[in-house]
């Protein structure tokens, strides 16, 4: 699989221009500004998030209730 390199850290993830203000904070590894709790949230920014699935393998299933950009 090829991934793309991930922004600098300064920049937020993309997650965070469709949520409240309220559910915006910092990603549990990297510290970058992400979509955190509430409706759909997750503490990882979505690049941090692509490293944990590829750690966890087929072993754990997580289902993304983000709405999808294209």
């Amino acid at each position: 699989m090829t991934s793309t390199p991930s922004p600098p850290v300064s920049e937020p993830d993309p997650s965070t221009f469709t949520c409240s203000t309220s559910l915006v904070g910092p990603c549990s590894s990297c510290q970058r500004t992400t979509h955190k709790y509430g409706n759909g949230g997750i503490p990882l920014c979505q690049w941090c998030m692509t490293h944990a699935r590829e750690a966890w393998k087929p072993t754990v299933r997580f289902t993304s209730t983000r709405p999808q950009t294209q």
